[in-house]
């Protein structure tokens, strides 16, 4: 063999190709003998081929075969042939087909593995390696189909929204990642710098400041595939450094922007999966998605609705559900609704036993529920277990109001605050999806748009209003005259976007008058001293004809997970933290040298002894 260079992938080869000379380059993936015949399986991104060293083979190549171990590097030239039927391999793509190797090379040898690649049990089941061994060897677990799979869709996808946006107008456009720290959000990544001692620059958390000022710039259609840091506590579907598919337009509205991420989410499920979206996604107001479902990101893929169940109160004297119409009729939590939620669960009473009931409670409790009330409707009609001697005698009427039959389980939450009862039964209602598998397999990937969010938040700790999302949002006009006056009634104009119960992209139209910008930073605390060092330089800009415009920025990595169905983001970056924020793969973060930090003006007078980093 002149060269090692490969002429065919692993992956390409197939019948039609019998008879021709090849070179391929690859791992071995596996490698056994048989009858004096060594078969090796050949891997590349590409896919795998069967290399044969075929027992008449020269003594040299044959001794070579033998001293050959799992993850050796090797380039192989050989004749291709076909597989007799009886050998296909139907599970293969090159299954019809082997390469008969003529001259090996050993292109780099592999140490013993941590782990197998692809190493499955004997119903066919993967075994996956421990996480924090996968990612201290993170280039071999990345050797895995699965993880090849994940990080060609991750590129496919990328590459989907790049075409679509550019397609509508959008130029895709860089702003800095050095850049002013804000008090704004979640705590920032800081860097210090060299040259201004004592002074730092911030990570960006989004580049939400910097595309406004794209937008008075005229640039009326932006976007970014953006790297954006947040110095948060890691969870399965968080990270401290992440990417999002950041969008903004001016002389839009919340229909134009809603419309555009629909049709991109739509272009990019066809282009890289051959599925079909809907051309519009279903809308639902942040009080409705509480009130129904107990959540801001509701998972749609199953129809359990919680229910109204103010009037159990009027029905008997339980003293539980009197605590949830106490404040009926008063503007608790920025609404005026019952705080008394029902569950029916249909035709299931006679599988609930009252411990599986118990680790339902449990579960309602962790969501600061005081317990969780039930009763099953039995085969006669009757209420039987639980709270049912309260309401003996009124089976028809709570039946029909709540839609019960018989064997129907009733689940009920009390509470004097509307939104513990909401979210507590809705994480009921979620661990019942789980429980009885009660999603719908046609309704794979279900939207929801989340609107009409409230826009400011009473913070008790501090006593005082925050914004629910950021201070740049655009309050509903219809709200403008009352901001002070009533701001926990104040509407913005923000959405959500939510896939299968996970928040996958928040936006919002933004304020683009001076004036209107410093009323909202009085309200949540801002002194103007405070609000023009903060964020002068965007007010400022604000006076030189700032468009009307708003954005989103969907997650990529939360995307690409639910579309292959991973429950952590992990699986789907190809260099992950863990869930401490740390690296075992290259040690991050890491101690640095002492002249590093005599240059920077930095001392440090802390340790803390941190397991795992």
């Amino acid at each position: 063999m002149e060269t090692f260079k490969r002429t065919r992938t692993c992956g390409d080869l197939r019948k039609k190709d019998a008879g021709s000379t090849v070179i391929l380059n690859g791992w071995i993936h596996r490698i056994r003998e048989h009858g004096g015949i060594t078969f090796i399986n050949l891997r590349d991104r590409y896919g795998i081929t069967q290399v044969v060293v075929d027992a008449d083979s020269s003594e040299q190549l044959q001794m070579l075969a033998k001293d050959l171990r799992m993850e050796f590097c090797i380039a192989v030239e050989g004749a291709v042939r076909a597989r007799p039927d009886s050998m296909v391999n139907a599970d293969m793509g090159t299954g019809e087909i082997e390469v008969v190797a003529r001259t090996l090379v050993v292109l780099s040898k592999s140490a013993v593995l941590p782990f197998m690649i692809d190493e499955v049990q004997k119903d066919g089941t993967p075994v996956i390696p421990n996480e924090d061994l996968r990612l201290k060897y993170r280039y071999l677990d990345l050797r895995r189909e699965q993880m090849q799979h994940h990080l060609a869709l991750r590129h496919k996808v990328a590459l989907s929204v790049r075409n679509y946006l550019a397609s509508h107008g959008f130029y895709e456009l860089e702003t800095p990642t050095f850049i002013k720290s804000t008090p704004e959000g979640a705590r920032d990544y800081l860097v210090p710098s060299r040259l201004y001692p004592g002074k730092f620059y911030a990570l960006p958390q989004s580049p939400q400041l910097y595309k406004q000022l794209l937008m008075v710039s005229g640039f009326d259609k932006y976007f970014q595939i953006a790297r954006c840091y947040r110095d948060e506590d890691a969870r399965g579907d968080r990270q401290p450094e992440f990417t999002q598919i950041d969008m903004e337009m001016s002389f839009t509205d919340r229909e134009e922007v809603l419309g555009v991420t629909e049709g991109m989410m739509g272009y990019v499920f066809k282009k890289t999966m051959n599925f079909d979206l809907p051309l519009r996604f279903d809308r639902l107001s942040w009080e409705d998605a509480f009130d129904f479902y107990g959540s801001d990101k509701p998972d749609l893929r199953f129809d359990l609705k919680m229910r109204d169940a103010a009037f159990m109160a009027e029905l008997s004297d339980f003293t539980a559900f009197k605590a949830g119409v106490a404040n009926s009729g008063r503007d608790i939590e920025r609404h005026k609704r019952s705080a008394i939620k029902a569950l029916v669960v249909k035709n299931v009473a006679d599988k609930y036993s009252r411990k599986m009931i118990e680790a339902l409670e449990a579960v309602a409790k962790t969501y600061k529920a005081k317990g969780l009330a039930w009763m099953k409707v039995d085969a006669e009609g009757a209420f039987e277990g639980g709270i049912a001697k309260f309401y003996a005698g009124k089976e028809k009427e709570i039946c029909e109001k709540l839609g019960a039959e018989k064997n129907d389980l009733l689940l009920f939450v009390s509470d004097e605050r509307w939104q513990t009862v909401c979210v507590a039964l809705g994480a009921v209602r979620k661990q019942l999806g789980k429980e009885l598998d009660l999603y719908d397999l046609r309704d794979r990937f279900h939207f929801v748009w989340i609107i009409d969010f409230p826009y400011f938040a009473w913070n008790e700790d501090e006593g005082k209003w925050e914004t629910e999302h950021h201070m740049f949002t655009l309050p509903q006009k219809k709200y403008w005259d009352t901001l002070e006056r009533e701001p926990g009634a104040v509407k913005g104009d923000l959405y959500d976007l939510v896939l299968n119960g996970y928040e996958l992209a928040s936006g919002s139209m933004r304020i683009n008058d001076p004036e209107l910008q410093k009323r909202i930073f009085k309200i949540v605390g801002y002194s103007e001293e405070r609000a023009q060092k903060a964020f002068g330089f965007l007010v400022r800009a604000f006076q030189f004809g700032a468009p009307p415009h708003g954005g989103i920025a969907p997650g990529l990595d939360r995307l690409i997970m639910l579309m292959e169905g991973e429950e952590s983001i992990h699986e789907v970056i190809a260099f992950p933290k863990n869930n401490l924020a740390a690296s075992p793969m290259d040690e991050s973060p890491s101690e640095v040298e002492r002249i590093q930090l005599d240059e920077l003006h930095i001392a440090v007078t802390e340790k803390e002894d941190v397991k795992g980093v």
